[in-house]
């Protein structure tokens, strides 16, 4: 017999993290390899985590609910093997024994809650909890927990970042401090933190309807929340004049929607139009990495999808060599495997660019969060029929669009992102039936 372990999987190239929103086995059960065992919730996705092995489900490590980074442990199988007796499950004291307890073949993984170099005698941290509060600069002495036995979650933390009271050992200089030489004493000029703020009481009422906040909602506001407070988020708007390219589309979309079987609807000439820019452009395909920035050699084009509860980011791989038909081909494809509930992890993954069509439900001016960690996304907005003056001092009434860019200030300038748009604004308003093909 042999003990192996079920890691968290990678939903997608941006995630590093997920939620296990519900165990569909126990201990004791018997699954056979490809079984799923467990749903997991990601910013991007929700999928069934499948079983490696066939055996006996040994232990279910992580716990619903809870949030646990890729690559640890979350379930136990003992399987039928050449080995020897399944050992003894580590202790959860010691972190070495678990590297020990590692069957041949298996490379050990780090423990679900390491000890914290700063943390008290005893306290063990998640290494999601662990990452955050050294990001966020958080005293987890100064934390109270609400998980399993008082342990501090990530949510815990999610919420204290939100807030924006940061405890600190600032905020605890009155109390004795034990003898530390790796963290220096603050500034004196530095202000003390306030404690975190409560979360806010809010009556409800009579007639009031209390909508509680999981699954993919939860995993959506933490993807939004780190977008906004890592990225330094800057916006800027162009209007482009489109009524050329809506003459030629209505002159063949019912053509088009009889020979091919779908729509060719005005979001597919935006994003094959984003698609060539952004080949001219590569400084605007990239993502901040820390010490560095990495531009994609890839053009690869997410869009939103939504659903009455979620939102899904399916993307288009190659967007820049597929012709405007290939790209509608796609679009209508995702958009269907979205609301059929059949859009796979890996169709999310490898996204360099977000496009966003928030013109179908009639917006004309709005500014997007990141989707992380790209460098910029793009809103399009609806199409409006308005007066315009004319070069020749005339008033026409032309079809007109608002381009509404979110960008990454870290990555990108204000410079190259007008340029930019000045291109898609060029392609979108040159494209007509004389100088356009949809093949």
């Amino acid at each position: 017999m042999a003990i192996e372990q079920i890691k968290m999987p990678q939903l997608g190239e941006s995630v590093t993290e997920g939620t296990i929103s519900k165990w569909l086995v126990s201990v004791g059960d018997k699954v056979n390899k490809y079984d799923p065992l467990a749903e997991v919730m990601t910013d991007k996705v929700n999928a069934e985590v499948p079983s490696s092995f066939s055996g006996v489900i040994k232990e279910l490590v992580a716990e619903e609910g809870e949030t646990y980074e890729v690559g640890q442990v979350i379930l136990t199988i003992e399987t039928e093997g050449g080995g020897e007796a399944a050992q003894e499950a580590p202790s959860e004291s010691k972190a070495e024994d678990k590297a020990e307890a590692a069957p041949s073949g298996v490379a050990p993984s780090a423990p679900a809650a390491p000890i914290s170099a700063d943390a008290p005698k005893g306290v063990r941290y998640s290494p999601a909890v662990l990452k955050l509060s050294q990001e966020h600069g958080i005293d987890l002495n100064q934390v109270t927990g609400t998980g399993g036995g008082g342990r501090i979650t990530r949510k815990d933390l999610m919420k204290i970042i939100e807030s924006g009271d940061i405890p600190t050992a600032a905020a605890a200089a009155s109390a004795p401090a034990p003898e530390k030489t790796e963290a220096p004493a603050p500034a004196p000029s530095q202000p003390a933190q306030k404690q975190a703020a409560p979360a806010p009481n809010v009556p409800v009422m009579p007639g009031d309807v209390e909508i509680p906040v999981t699954g993919v909602r939860k995993a959506i506001a933490a993807n939004m929340l780190r977008s906004k407070h890592e990225a330094p988020h800057a916006w800027t708007m162009m209007e482009v004049d489109v009524t050329n390219l809506v003459e030629y589309r209505n002159s063949i979309k019912g053509e088009f929607k009889q020979k091919e079987g779908f729509n060719l609807t005005f979001f597919a000439f935006f994003v094959k139009a984003v698609a060539q820019a952004l080949k001219e452009f590569p400084q605007i395909n990239s993502m901040w990495a820390g010490d560095k920035i990495i531009q994609k050699k890839d053009i690869n084009i997410s869009i939103a999808v939504a659903t009455d509860d979620a939102l899904f980011v399916p993307v288009i791989k190659a967007a820049d060599e597929r012709t405007i038909k290939g790209i509608a081909r796609e679009i209508n494809d995702l958009a269907l495997k979205v609301r059929t509930g059949k859009l796979t992890s890996a169709e999310m993954q490898g996204g360099t660019f977000t496009v966003n069509n928030t013109g179908s439900f009639g917006s004309v001016q709005s500014m997007g969060i990141i989707n992380y960690p790209q460098a910029a996304i793009l809103q399009v907005e609806s199409i409006v029929k308005r007066p315009v003056v004319m070069n020749n001092g005339m008033i026409a009434v032309r079809d007109m669009v608002n381009l509404c860019m979110s960008l990454d200030h870290r990555v990108l300038d204000g410079l190259v992102c007008g340029r930019f748009l000045q291109r898609v604004k060029e392609i979108l308003e040159n494209t007509s039936k004389e100088n356009t093909t949809i093949y």
